[in-house]
């Protein structure tokens, strides 16, 4: 059958031959944003740990889900919507010092729970869009001006200002530093804030989300069905200096 060639064709555009990916473990962090820290704050005197979290909360994505700007990002079958979040990646240079910024749309499948790490919802194949280009940073405290904007399909869906977090880069760089060593090339995204309900903004097939924030390059990232009959995903390498089977601590846990 001859296709028509006025359909159009959900193809990715080729990626920038100098674009950037991570060459070091990324991380990310929960409960970072006054919003979704206020929400959660009756439930963390709940058990298992009876008291809110002292230390920075992190968790793992992997090198199987970096995914370039421009780049399709395949849902898994079975799977009709996932979660999307903006986010700004610090990245490490030499001697744990920070050397730039970079944007992250982090995706995960929709889950409840923080007490039981969902790395099976969060690590999934190409579940992080990474920015094109590493923005220089000399001065932290000056991340705290800026806006992150998301939209889908071109209609604005959140604003996140790095104003309101808990742990201002400065602080979270200092935190995390204390108890772990970042090394050349690690990233540490701030965190990534909740809508009002609590919930994060959730994209579908066909969808394309689209996030900027001033002196970056927008990161853009379509979505696209896993054919039912794909077979199981095919397991990415763990990131260097991370661990495929690492998993991320729960709400309160601190690390030594």
């Amino acid at each position: 059958m001859v296709s028509n060639p006025a359909e159009p064709k959900n193809e990715s555009p080729p990626m920038k031959p100098d674009a950037y990916l991570p060459r070091g473990t990324v991380y990310g962090t929960l409960l970072n944003f006054r919003r979704e820290r206020a929400l959660w704050a009756p439930r963390m005197h709940e058990a298992p740990y009876k008291a809110p979290p002292t230390a920075p909360v992190l968790y793992i994505k992997t090198a199987n889900t970096f995914t370039h700007s421009g780049q399709a990002i395949v849902l898994p079958a079975g799977t009709g919507e996932v979660e999307v979040a903006a986010s700004l990646g610090l990245v490490a240079g030499e001697a744990g010092r920070v050397v730039g910024a970079v944007l992250f749309n982090d995706l995960a499948i929709a889950h409840e729970s923080y007490y039981r790490p969902p790395v099976k919802f969060r690590c999934v194949d190409g579940f992080l869009g990474v920015g094109d280009t590493v923005r220089p940073v000399d001065d932290l405290s000056a991340l705290a001006s800026l806006l992150l904007e998301l939209r889908v399909n071109g209609v604005m869906r959140q604003r996140s200002a790095l104003a309101d977090l808990v742990r201002d880069a400065t602080t979270l760089w200092a935190d995390v530093g204390a108890f772990q060593t970042m090394r050349a090339g690690d990233v540490l995204m701030v965190g990534t804030d909740c809508l009002d309900d609590g919930t994060r903004p959730r994209v579908k097939e066909g969808d394309a989300v689209e996030i900027t924030a001033t002196g970056f390059s927008p990161l853009i990232n379509h979505f696209v069905q896993e054919p039912p009959d794909a077979g199981p995903p095919q397991v990415g390498r763990a990131p260097l200096g991370g661990s495929e089977h690492a998993s991320a601590p729960g709400v309160g846990v601190t690390s030594s």
